[in-house]
């Protein structure tokens, strides 16, 4: 019996040792192939499980930038001072931050843009350096996106559903004065995005999303209100192939922009715009 008894923990003690097999998912039916040692699964584990680091803003002044990261239960933002340096956290909320920017020329704060509960409720926020303390910016309420620094940094113009729960309206802040937000243009639909500043400060650049396959670039003069398409609109009806314009920039003095697109090709490609006449060139 003492014999049977020792077999039976010699034969536990060595499954033990062996490496187990990695078993298929319950929603596999596999046939023909070899089983999966745990060994290999755990030797593969450092380039499945990972943590991404995304860049999200240059210092104004100084070789720093931001970046987010899930260091910790949720993504926050971090600073990085130097290469290879020990990051430093700035914040530490139990929903994540998606986004962080410096204004163009101050170091004095950077916003962030927060969610709330996972509801996708983004919310902006003010966080001073010299503090740490955080404002918020917005209605606490509303979906906010973060938009576009003016080319002195003194203002950010955003979108926002706060009107009427669907509509992605453009507004305008200066973040130090949190009371001069205020509503730019009234826009239809939920697709709005502020892209750029002209270096004059008086137009934005604004692009329309339909699909991941169609969208519109447009100019908003921020005195008049008035809006004007920049590229011709797509589809059966225009007897017009849709395209996509991607990452759009005004040129240094204004009278152009660059933008990536799909446009007559398949692929994306460098392309700039001729404000004055439309015409696109390809480059």
């Amino acid at each position: 019996m003492a014999a049977l008894i020792t077999l039976c923990l010699m034969a536990s003690l060595f499954a033990a040792m062996c490496p187990a097999d990695v078993p298929p998912g319950t929603n596999l039916i596999t046939q023909g192939i070899p089983a999966i040692p745990d060994s290999l699964a755990t030797a593969a584990r450092p380039y499945t499980d990972f943590r991404a680091a995304l860049f999200v803003s240059w210092h104004p002044k100084r070789r720093e930038i931001l970046f987010q990261s899930r260091i910790d239960a949720t993504a926050q933002i971090y600073r990085q001072t130097s290469p290879g340096a020990d990051p430093v956290q700035l914040t530490n909320f139990p929903d994540q931050v998606i986004s962080a920017s410096y204004p163009r020329e101050s170091d004095a704060y950077f916003l962030f843009s927060k969610d709330s509960g996972g509801g996708e409720f983004f919310q902006l926020y003010r966080r001073d350096e010299a503090t740490g303390k955080t404002t918020l910016l917005t209605d606490g309420k509303s979906r906010n996106s973060m938009g576009a620094w003016s080319h002195h940094g003194d203002r950010l113009a955003y979108t926002s559903t706060r009107r009427t729960g669907r509509d992605t309206d453009i507004y305008v802040i200066d973040p130090m004065n949190p009371k001069s937000d205020h509503l730019a243009a009234e826009m239809t639909g939920g697709g709005w995005a502020v892209e750029d500043w002209s270096p004059d400060g008086r137009s934005l650049l604004l692009n329309e999303f339909h699909s991941v396959n169609e969208s519109y670039l447009w100019t908003l003069n921020l005195a008049t209100g008035i809006r004007t398409r920049l590229v011709p609109e797509g589809g059966a009806t225009a007897g017009i192939e849709t395209a996509v314009y991607a990452s759009p920039r005004y040129r240094p003095d204004g009278q152009g922009i660059y933008f990536r697109t799909n446009r007559e090709c398949e692929f994306l490609r460098l392309a700039h715009l001729e404000l004055s006449s439309k015409h696109i060139t390809y480059l």
